[in-house]
């Protein structure tokens, strides 16, 4: 309904953007400059945050600026699986065979990694999305998959994503070895709220819009009720936009931003 009222070439909050239209945000960048220094070392990082906090989106961005001829990038959105359901993802991934054993999976994984870093001379990156749901013996086979101590550099790198209990799992005894081989860290927070503004003008920029749609006191209202995570932002905006376009109004205001907060709360 508002796309037509507000004059829009697509919905803004709704739109799943390219990797080269995201934001840039303080957190976004930063979290990239780690990730991107996690690759030159081949080694294992962590990357939590609450949900919609935006950290399958840092992932894709550093995926898709990666060269695709020095680097295999194999993203494994695993959940509650065994081991071999994880060596199945990955080997699905990879282009291999199904194996029959743990055994033997694990073998033709380690060997393929092998053969990607020293014959096709590219680096490969797992990326395990939803990690929080990994069961213990999972987590663990991930780590030997890195294990290669009879070499002076790594061949895999690790990158373990998912929601921040994750943190506090792998602070567990059992997880002693796993946490010790992590080398960067970074919990992604939301938007600063003066980043908020800036935000929402891109977003409608993308869908064709050159106006401040939101006022001040509408922005701080989103804020507010959002703490700048982006996915809790989109939402907000969305029906925000929706209350506006019903009343006819040109602009975005507090009142607005607190009717959708009422529409979408259960």
């Amino acid at each position: 309904m508002y796309r037509k009222h507000f004059a829009f070439t697509a919905f803004p909050f709704d739109l799943t953007l390219e990797p080269e239209d995201l934001f840039a945000s303080t957190t976004l960048n930063e979290a990239e400059a780690r990730l991107k220094h996690l690759l030159e070392l081949r080694a294992i990082g962590l990357v939590t945050g609450e949900a919609g906090s935006g950290k399958t989106t840092v992932c894709r961005k550093v995926a898709a600026s990666l060269h695709p001829g020095l680097y295999r990038v194999f993203y494994v959105p695993l959940s509650t699986g065994n081991v071999m359901d994880m060596y199945k993802s990955i080997g699905w991934e990879l282009g291999l065979p199904t194996e029959r054993n743990r055994a033997a999976a694990f073998r033709v994984i380690r060997t393929e990694i092998t053969r990607l870093t020293l014959e096709a001379k590219q680096r490969p990156v797992l990326i395990v999305d939803e990690a929080h749901h990994l069961r213990n013996e999972v987590l663990e086979d991930l780590r030997l998959l890195t294990n290669y101590q009879m070499d002076s550099d790594n061949r895999l790198c690790l990158l373990l994503v998912g929601l921040t209990e994750l943190r506090r799992r792998l602070s567990m005894a059992v997880h002693e070895s796993l946490a010790q081989r992590i080398v960067v860290r970074y919990h992604l927070a939301g938007l600063e709220r003066e980043e908020l503004p800036e935000y929402l003008t891109h977003r409608l920029r993308l869908a064709g819009c050159e106006l401040p749609l939101f006022e001040p006191p509408a922005i701080e209202a989103l804020f507010q009720a959002t703490q700048g995570m982006p996915r809790k932002v989109n939402r907000l905006a969305h029906y925000a936009l929706t209350s506006a376009a019903i009343e006819k109004a040109k602009t975005v205001t507090a009142e607005h931003v607190q009717a959708a907060r009422e529409e979408v709360t259960p």
